[in-house]
């Protein structure tokens, strides 16, 4: 009979970037595309911000991470994972809500690139006016 491993799963969208979470008791260890956190963000911001939801609630060393991203920059990126992190936490633990929520960590940030429009250079921008 196979034994059942404790573990919280989530998702995290931000721009075109999605995360898959998963969160399993342990030391702490964190796996984003098979890489270490630190070798995967070598920028101490975005590598802050992946993990503040763990440091908020206090768990921060109590949970190996086990991430899949997938599309956009490193920044849409990070954000994803700070949404699936603090969606698989709240699985795990739903008093930690209120504490995410005041952070502003469950909010999901719906802000994508315009599209372009016909007829212009850029979604909002012009080509230069001429009167003659």
């Amino acid at each position: 009979m196979a034994q059942s491993i404790e573990q919280y799963q989530a998702v995290g969208r931000r721009k075109t970037s999605v995360a898959r979470v998963t969160l399993r008791p342990g030391k702490g260890e964190w796996s984003v595309n098979g890489r270490s956190l630190s070798e995967y963000f070598p920028r101490l911001f975005h590598r802050k911000r992946a993990e503040e939801a763990l440091k908020v609630t206090e768990y921060d060393g109590q949970f190996n991470v086990f991430i899949r991203v997938d599309g956009g920059g490193i920044t849409g990126q990070a954000d994803a994972i700070r949404l699936g992190l603090a969606r698989a936490i709240v699985g795990k633990d739903e008093e930690t809500r209120p504490t995410l929520r005041k952070h502003g960590l469950l909010t999901r940030d719906s802000r994508k690139v315009e599209r372009k429009k016909p007829g212009r250079p850029k979604a909002r921008k012009r080509f230069q006016f001429s009167k003659r």
